[in-house]
C-alpha cells in the first residue's frame, strides 16, 4: 500500500497480537474508514473484491501509544510551531508509534501558552505520522527539589486562573498532566483538572507517602517516569515512589533505557504492578534520533542525556519499539505480556480506549508489521502506511 492510502485490505498468514491471545496465521481487515473490520483466524472468509496481503512469517500487533514525549530527530514540542509537531509525528512512526501526547516542559507562561496552542493546531490539521492525540501539561506546577531536567526558575505553584487560560490555549486537548501535588494549592489545581477528564499524575514530587495518598483521594491516579523525579523508597518513608509501588489506584510509567531505571528496579515494577498498570514511555527529547554530541542546554554522550552540567539526566534517546525489546530483557517476559503496557494501559489512561490500544473490530486500524527479530517492517495509522522500512517490499506480497 503506499503512504498515504487508506483502503481496504485484508493482512492474511500473520501471528496477529490479539487482546485475548495470539491468532496463528490470523487475519486483519483494515475497512476504508481507518478503522479494523474484524480479527480472525486462518479459516475465516470475507468478499472477494479486497486487496489481500500476505504476511507469512511476520507478526501483526497493535501500534504504540507515547504519552510522554517531548521530541525527537531534531523536533521540539516546545518550539511551538507545525513543523516541529510534525517532524516528531514523523520521526516516531519510524520506530513503532502510532499517537503520542505532545507534552510540555516547565518554561515561561508566554512559551508554555504557544507550545499549547500549535498543538491544538496540529491536532485540527493533522500530522503525517503517528496521530497527536493531545497534550500532556508536565509542568510547571512542580516541586524545586525535583525539578531534575525541569527549569527551577519557572517552576510555580498551581495557579486556577493561569490553568484555566492553559486549557483555553489547548482547546481543551489537554489528556494528562503531571504536577506535584504537595505543592501549595496542589489539592484545587488536582480536582480542578480530574473534574474535567484530564488525567493528572503525580511527578517532579517530593511527596510522601501519605501526602500521596491524600492526592489519590482528590483525584490523582498516574505517576510521571516513576523512580525518576519524586521522592524515593525508603523502609521508614516509602514516598511517592513506594506509593506507585503499593497503591493499585496509580498507575506508573516507566522510561525502560537502563539508564533512568536499572533493569533490575524495571523488572520489580513488573512484577509488583503487573504489565496493566505499567505505561511505557520514551521521555523522549529533541536530539533522540541525532549522534553523540552537544546540543546546547543538554549534551548526549552513548544516548545519554544530561544538562550541560551534568547534575541531572534530561529526557532520554529511547524509541517505543526499543522500549519493548528492552523490557522482555530485563524482565524475561513474552511479548504478548509487556505489549499492554505500550498499548491499551495509556489508552486506558488517556481516556482513549475506545478507539485505541488493541486489535479489535471497530477500533482503529493502528498496528505494526514486525519480522521475527522484532525489526519494524511497516507502521500504520488509522489504516494509512505512516512508515515502510525498505524491506518490506521483498517481505510482504500482494496476493491480489
Amino acid at each position: 500500500m503506499a503512504n498515504g492510502d487508506r483502503k481496504p485490505a485484508l493482512w492474511i498468514n500473520a501471528d496477529i497480537y490479539a487482546p485475548d491471545g495470539i491468532i496463528k496465521r490470523g487475519r486483519i481487515l483494515v475497512d476504508g474508514e481507518g478503522r479494523i473490520g474484524d480479527v480472525g483466524g486462518p479459516d475465516t472468509v470475507y468478499g472477494d473484491d479486497i486487496p489481500v496481503f500476505d504476511a507469512e512469517g511476520l507478526k501483526i500487533v497493535p501500534g504504540f501509544i507515547d504519552v510522554h514525549v517531548h521530541g525527537g530527530n531534531g523536533f521540539n514540542a516546545m518550539e511551538g510551531t507545525y513543523e516541529d509537531l510534525d517532524g516528531i509525528s514523523r520521526f516516531h512512526a519510524r520506530h513503532g508509534t502510532t499517537s503520542f501526547l505532545a507534552t510540555t516542559a516547565t518554561a515561561s507562561n508566554e512559551r508554555i501558552t504557544k507550545a499549547l496552542e500549535a498543538a491544538a493546531d496540529a491536532m485540527r490539521r493533522g500530522v503525517s505520522g503517528a496521530e497527536l492525540l493531545g497534550i500532556h501539561l508536565e509542568g510547571p506546577f512542580l516541586n524545586v527539589k525535583r525539578s531534575g531536567a525541569q527549569s527551577k526558575d519557572d517552576i510555580r505553584p498551581p495557579d486556577l486562573g493561569e490553568i484555566e487560560r492553559f486549557m483555553r490555549s489547548a482547546g481543551q486537548r489537554i489528556k494528562l498532566v503531571t504536577l506535584a501535588p504537595e505543592a501549595e494549592g496542589g489539592r484545587e489545581a488536582v480536582r480542578y483538572f480530574a473534574e474535567r477528564g484530564v488525567t493528572v499524575s503525580a511527578g517532579h514530587s517530593d511527596a510522601t507517602y501519605e501526602q500521596a495518598a491524600e492526592a489519590i483521594a482528590w483525584g490523582v491516579s498516574h505517576t510521571t517516569h516513576h523512580f525518576n523525579g519524586m521522592s524515593p523508597l525508603h523502609h521508614r518513608e516509602p514516598g511517592l515512589a513506594g506509593a506507585g509501588l503499593t497503591r493499585p489506584e496509580l498507575t506508573t510509567e516507566l522510561i525502560a533505557d537502563g539508564i533512568h531505571v536499572h533493569p533490575a528496579a524495571v523488572k520489580l515494577l513488573f512484577d509488583v504492578k503487573s504489565p496493566m498498570n505499567v505505561c511505557m514511555i520514551t521521555d523522549a527529547v529533541a536530539c533522540c534520533g541525532l549522534p553523540d554530541g552537544d546540543y546546547g542546554r543538554v549534551v548526549m554522550t552513548g544516548g545519554r542525556i544530561y544538562l550541560k552540567d551534568g547534575s541531572s539526566l534530561a529526557g532520554s534517546s529511547l524509541t517505543m519499539l526499543q522500549a519493548l525489546k528492552n523490557a522482555m530483557s530485563f524482565t524475561g517476559l513474552p511479548m504478548e505480556r509487556i505489549l499492554p503496557s505500550l498499548t491499551r494501559v495509556p489508552a486506558r489512561q488517556i481516556r482513549m480506549d475506545r478507539r485505541k490500544g488493541a486489535l479489535e473490530a471497530g477500533k482503529d486500524a493502528d498496528f505494526l508489521i514486525l519480522d521475527q527479530e522484532l525489526n519494524l517492517i511497516s507502521t500504520f495509522v488509522a489504516g494509512r502506511e505512516a512508515y515502510r522500512s525498505q524491506e518490506s517490499g521483498t517481505i510482504i506480497r500482494k496476493l491480489k
